[in-house]
């Protein structure tokens, strides 16, 4: 049994499949596929199911995973405790993102470049995914980082935040739409849009909880006809008469879109938070323990976002290490 075996095994059940796998370690598939089958030989048992249409442990697997994880996590340990003498920061960080994010007051792009720059060695891996899963990778351990968006101002059990953004959620309608003939002024009441169609981010991001969280306080559920991942699509599906998009307020308090009429929601009032966010303790690698420290150091405060009726929200207190 070698130390490579186990990584790839690994690999294969965090991808789901041989090809995305072979992908990521920038192997040949029938090479890596050949590895695992020695792998299993040599342990007498299957560890990987690939009947279905992805490729999933076993129930032996299954046992042998966090085993495996244990084996390669001491094993970058001694790596890294001799790359300590010697100042080179190397392996692997994996960071997850809500889509859009990069939208907001903050690029991240330009932050993993420069954190590339500072340490080539370090390898980092960064995809989009829905914020309950980023959330149940942090708890097991399976994810490094988290940019997400939540409904609430305080995180889960198990998870540490540092809220990045911090706005109300508006209404975005179209010129001409029936519901403008009932309003006055710069706000509307979420019970306003009761029986109306709604647009807004799929289930899993944090502003689709706040939005079903905001009706059940008002005592109905949102007809939510149309979702979207990207903020810009729900405006233009609703700049299109499809509905009324439900979205995060721009961060200087102007129009999310020169086509729409925004209008603050209240009573109750919405927020669309971003937050990084990490396992409580830290991420236990010295690089992924780099990488947070600068994205902590670069992100900015929550922001302050003035409301109509000239009430502001406060900061959340989220301490440095």
């Amino acid at each position: 049994m070698e130390l490579r075996q186990l990584r790839y095994f690994v690999c294969v059940v965090e991808e789901g499949g041989f090809t995305r796998a072979a992908a990521r370690l920038h192997l040949a598939q029938p090479g890596l596929s050949a590895q695992i089958r020695q792998l299993e030989k040599e342990l007498g048992q299957p560890l990987l199911d690939r009947s279905g249409r992805s490729v999933t442990p076993t129930e032996v697997g299954r046992a042998v995973l966090p085993y495996a994880r244990t084996a390669l996590a001491a094993a970058e340990s001694v790596a890294q405790t001799v790359d300590a003498y010697t100042g080179l920061l190397r392996g692997r960080v994996t960071i997850k993102m809500v889509s859009g994010a990069t939208g907001h007051a903050f690029d991240i792009a330009a932050l993993l470049a420069d954190f590339h720059d500072s340490h080539p060695s370090v390898e980092v891996a960064l995809t989009e995914d829905t914020t309950e899963r980023m959330q149940a990778a942090l708890l097991a351990g399976e994810l490094d980082i988290a940019v997400l968006g939540t409904a609430q101002d305080v995180p889960p059990p198990g998870v540490d935040f540092q809220m990045v953004i911090d706005v109300p959620l508006v209404a975005a309608v179209a010129p001409g739409d029936p519901l403008l003939n009932r309003v006055r002024g710069p706000s509307i009441e979420l019970a306003e849009l009761r029986d109306h169609k709604l647009i807004c981010l799929p289930r899993g991001s944090g502003v689709r909880a706040a939005l079903e969280q905001g009706c059940a306080q008002a005592g109905f559920r949102p007809r939510v006809a149309f979702d979207a991942a990207a903020p810009h699509v729900l405006s233009q599906l609703a700049a299109r008469g499809l509905g009324i998009a439900v979205l995060p307020a721009s961060e200087d308090g102007s129009p999310v879109d020169a086509q729409l009429r925004t209008l603050q929601i209240v009573r109750p009032e919405m927020r669309a938070r971003i937050a990084l966010a990490w396992q409580t303790g830290g991420p236990s690698g010295p690089a992924a323990q780099a990488l947070l420290a600068r994205l902590r150091e670069a992100f900015p405060k929550p922001l302050k976002h003035q409301g109509p009726a000239g009430t502001t929200a406060s900061d959340i207190n989220c301490p440095r290490d």
